[in-house]
Protein backbone atom coordinates (compact mmCIF):
# COMPACT_ATOMS: atom_id res chain seq x y z
CA UNK A 1 0.00 0.00 0.00
CA UNK A 2 0.98 3.93 -0.80
CA UNK A 3 0.08 7.18 0.33
CA UNK A 4 0.28 8.68 -3.21
CA UNK A 5 2.98 11.47 -1.65
CA UNK A 6 5.36 10.42 -4.19
CA UNK A 7 8.74 10.91 -2.04
CA UNK A 8 11.63 11.60 -5.20
CA UNK A 9 11.82 11.83 -8.80
CA UNK A 10 14.30 8.70 -9.99
CA UNK A 11 15.19 8.50 -13.28
CA UNK A 12 15.61 5.04 -15.74
CA UNK A 13 19.29 3.83 -15.44
CA UNK A 14 19.01 1.17 -18.17
CA UNK A 15 16.59 -1.54 -19.71
CA UNK A 16 16.98 -5.42 -20.44
CA UNK A 17 14.61 -7.13 -22.53
CA UNK A 18 13.74 -10.63 -20.90
CA UNK A 19 12.25 -13.02 -22.87
CA UNK A 20 8.89 -10.83 -22.95
CA UNK A 21 9.53 -9.18 -19.60
CA UNK A 22 11.32 -6.07 -18.91
CA UNK A 23 14.15 -5.59 -16.03
CA UNK A 24 14.13 -2.17 -15.25
CA UNK A 25 17.02 -0.50 -13.44
CA UNK A 26 16.00 2.75 -11.85
CA UNK A 27 18.07 5.58 -10.42
CA UNK A 28 17.36 6.46 -7.14
CA UNK A 29 19.41 9.09 -5.25
CA UNK A 30 17.01 10.72 -3.05
CA UNK A 31 15.11 7.61 -2.25
CA UNK A 32 16.30 6.26 1.30
CA UNK A 33 16.56 2.64 0.60
CA UNK A 34 17.62 1.46 3.81
CA UNK A 35 14.31 0.49 5.01
CA UNK A 36 13.60 -1.64 1.72
CA UNK A 37 14.72 -4.50 1.08
CA UNK A 38 14.98 -7.01 -1.64
CA UNK A 39 11.36 -8.17 -2.20
CA UNK A 40 9.86 -5.49 -1.12
CA UNK A 41 7.82 -2.78 -3.07
CA UNK A 42 8.19 0.64 -4.70
CA UNK A 43 5.47 2.23 -6.71
CA UNK A 44 7.33 3.23 -9.65
CA UNK A 45 4.77 6.12 -11.79
CA UNK A 46 2.08 4.64 -9.35
CA UNK A 47 2.44 0.86 -10.38
CA UNK A 48 3.74 -1.20 -7.23
CA UNK A 49 6.94 -3.21 -8.38
CA UNK A 50 8.99 -5.61 -6.63
CA UNK A 51 12.73 -4.66 -6.01
CA UNK A 52 14.61 -7.32 -6.84
CA UNK A 53 18.34 -5.62 -6.61
CA UNK A 54 19.39 -2.89 -4.44
CA UNK A 55 22.16 -0.91 -6.27
CA UNK A 56 23.89 1.75 -5.05
CA UNK A 57 22.64 4.55 -6.30
CA UNK A 58 18.96 2.83 -6.81
CA UNK A 59 17.28 0.10 -7.22
CA UNK A 60 16.23 -2.95 -9.92
CA UNK A 61 12.91 -4.30 -10.71
CA UNK A 62 11.02 -6.99 -12.85
CA UNK A 63 8.12 -5.85 -14.77
CA UNK A 64 5.76 -8.77 -16.46
CA UNK A 65 3.72 -8.80 -19.79
CA UNK A 66 0.66 -7.42 -18.35
CA UNK A 67 2.18 -4.89 -16.81
CA UNK A 68 4.22 -3.01 -20.14
CA UNK A 69 0.78 -3.45 -21.18
CA UNK A 70 -1.76 -2.39 -18.95
CA UNK A 71 0.69 0.66 -17.98
CA UNK A 72 2.61 3.33 -19.09
CA UNK A 73 6.17 0.97 -18.29
CA UNK A 74 6.95 -0.17 -21.91
CA UNK A 75 6.89 2.87 -22.98
CA UNK A 76 10.03 4.04 -20.73
CA UNK A 77 13.03 4.71 -22.14
CA UNK A 78 16.72 5.73 -20.59
CA UNK A 79 16.94 8.84 -18.63
CA UNK A 80 12.90 8.87 -18.73
CA UNK A 81 12.02 10.51 -15.24
CA UNK A 82 9.81 8.41 -12.41
CA UNK A 83 7.41 9.46 -9.37
CA UNK A 84 8.89 7.13 -6.43
CA UNK A 85 7.15 6.45 -3.09
CA UNK A 86 8.53 3.35 -0.89
CA UNK A 87 5.39 1.28 0.72
CA UNK A 88 3.94 2.62 3.17
CA UNK A 89 4.28 1.21 7.30
CA UNK A 90 2.13 1.65 10.54
CA UNK A 91 3.75 4.67 11.16
CA UNK A 92 3.86 6.38 7.76
CA UNK A 93 1.47 9.58 7.66
CA UNK A 94 -1.65 9.45 5.22
CA UNK A 95 -0.99 12.57 3.35
CA UNK A 96 -2.72 11.40 0.43
CA UNK A 97 -5.22 8.88 0.73
CA UNK A 98 -4.80 4.66 0.29
CA UNK A 99 -3.04 3.65 -3.28
CA UNK A 100 -2.86 0.21 -3.97
CA UNK A 101 -0.02 0.75 -6.47
CA UNK A 102 -2.39 -1.21 -9.20
CA UNK A 103 -2.81 0.79 -12.11
CA UNK A 104 -6.25 0.06 -13.90
CA UNK A 105 -5.84 1.93 -16.82
CA UNK A 106 -3.86 4.54 -19.02
CA UNK A 107 -5.22 8.15 -19.16
CA UNK A 108 -4.46 11.11 -21.66
CA UNK A 109 -3.54 14.67 -20.88
CA UNK A 110 -5.67 17.04 -23.24
CA UNK A 111 -4.53 20.21 -21.94
CA UNK A 112 -2.81 21.89 -19.69
CA UNK A 113 -2.75 25.90 -18.37
CA UNK A 114 -1.47 28.49 -15.88
CA UNK A 115 -4.04 29.15 -12.89
CA UNK A 116 -2.20 31.68 -10.52
CA UNK A 117 0.85 29.62 -9.12
CA UNK A 118 -0.71 26.12 -9.93
CA UNK A 119 -1.62 24.77 -13.09
CA UNK A 120 -5.06 22.35 -13.96
CA UNK A 121 -4.78 19.59 -15.95
CA UNK A 122 -7.69 17.96 -17.82
CA UNK A 123 -7.22 14.51 -18.27
CA UNK A 124 -9.12 11.69 -20.49
CA UNK A 125 -9.93 8.54 -18.31
CA UNK A 126 -10.51 5.31 -20.17
CA UNK A 127 -13.80 4.66 -20.65
CA UNK A 128 -14.33 1.89 -18.27
CA UNK A 129 -13.18 3.83 -15.59
CA UNK A 130 -14.98 7.22 -16.17
CA UNK A 131 -17.46 5.89 -13.79
CA UNK A 132 -15.40 5.92 -11.19
CA UNK A 133 -14.16 8.96 -10.55
CA UNK A 134 -16.64 11.66 -8.63
CA UNK A 135 -16.08 15.58 -8.07
CA UNK A 136 -13.55 16.56 -5.24
CA UNK A 137 -12.76 12.27 -5.04
CA UNK A 138 -9.64 11.05 -5.42
CA UNK A 139 -7.79 9.63 -8.07
CA UNK A 140 -3.70 8.78 -8.60
CA UNK A 141 -2.08 10.04 -11.72
CA UNK A 142 1.48 8.61 -12.13
CA UNK A 143 1.35 7.71 -8.28
CA UNK A 144 0.23 11.35 -7.43
CA UNK A 145 -2.57 11.41 -5.25
CA UNK A 146 -4.77 14.08 -6.42
CA UNK A 147 -8.10 15.68 -5.69
CA UNK A 148 -10.60 16.08 -8.66
CA UNK A 149 -11.72 19.33 -9.34
CA UNK A 150 -14.17 18.78 -12.20
CA UNK A 151 -15.68 15.75 -14.08
CA UNK A 152 -17.26 15.66 -17.32
CA UNK A 153 -17.87 12.13 -19.39
CA UNK A 154 -14.56 10.64 -19.37
CA UNK A 155 -12.37 14.11 -18.60
CA UNK A 156 -11.53 14.59 -15.17
CA UNK A 157 -9.75 18.10 -14.24
CA UNK A 158 -7.26 18.14 -11.57
CA UNK A 159 -4.85 21.21 -9.91
CA UNK A 160 -1.07 20.59 -9.38
CA UNK A 161 0.06 23.25 -6.70
CA UNK A 162 4.06 24.72 -6.91
CA UNK A 163 5.12 21.87 -5.35
CA UNK A 164 3.51 18.64 -6.80
CA UNK A 165 4.88 20.11 -9.28
CA UNK A 166 8.55 20.71 -8.18
CA UNK A 167 8.85 17.00 -6.82
CA UNK A 168 7.25 15.24 -9.28
CA UNK A 169 7.45 14.61 -13.17
CA UNK A 170 3.60 16.18 -13.55
CA UNK A 171 5.82 19.51 -14.34
CA UNK A 172 6.87 17.66 -17.65
CA UNK A 173 2.98 16.86 -18.47
CA UNK A 174 2.11 17.77 -22.04
CA UNK A 175 -0.60 17.49 -24.84
CA UNK A 176 -0.89 13.95 -25.20
CA UNK A 177 0.94 12.77 -22.31
CA UNK A 178 0.02 9.16 -21.31
CA UNK A 179 -0.35 8.65 -17.72
CA UNK A 180 -1.00 5.75 -14.83
CA UNK A 181 -4.63 6.14 -13.38
CA UNK A 182 -5.78 4.23 -10.25
CA UNK A 183 -9.25 5.09 -8.94
CA UNK A 184 -10.75 5.19 -5.20
CA UNK A 185 -10.54 1.94 -3.87
CA UNK A 186 -13.51 3.10 -1.96
CA UNK A 187 -15.47 3.51 -5.31
CA UNK A 188 -13.85 0.65 -6.77
CA UNK A 189 -15.23 -2.26 -3.76
CA UNK A 190 -18.21 -0.38 -3.50
CA UNK A 191 -19.44 -1.00 -6.91
CA UNK A 192 -18.49 -4.93 -6.32
CA UNK A 193 -20.09 -5.04 -3.21
CA UNK A 194 -23.42 -3.38 -4.76
CA UNK A 195 -23.21 -5.76 -7.88
CA UNK A 196 -23.51 -8.60 -5.69
CA UNK A 197 -26.83 -7.41 -3.98
CA UNK A 198 -28.52 -6.93 -7.59
CA UNK A 199 -30.86 -9.23 -8.59
CA UNK A 200 -30.18 -10.82 -11.93
CA UNK A 201 -32.82 -10.33 -14.58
Amino acid sequence: MFTGIVQTVGKVQALEARGGDLRMHIRAAGLDLNAVNVGGSIAVNGCCLTVIEKLSDGFSVDASRETLELTTLGAFKADTPVNLETAMTLSTPLGGHMVSGHVDGVGVVLGRREDARSVRFDIEAPIELAHYIARKGSICVDGVSLTVNAVETRTFQVNSIPHTLGHTNMRDYRTGTRVNLEVDLIARYLERLLSAHTPAK
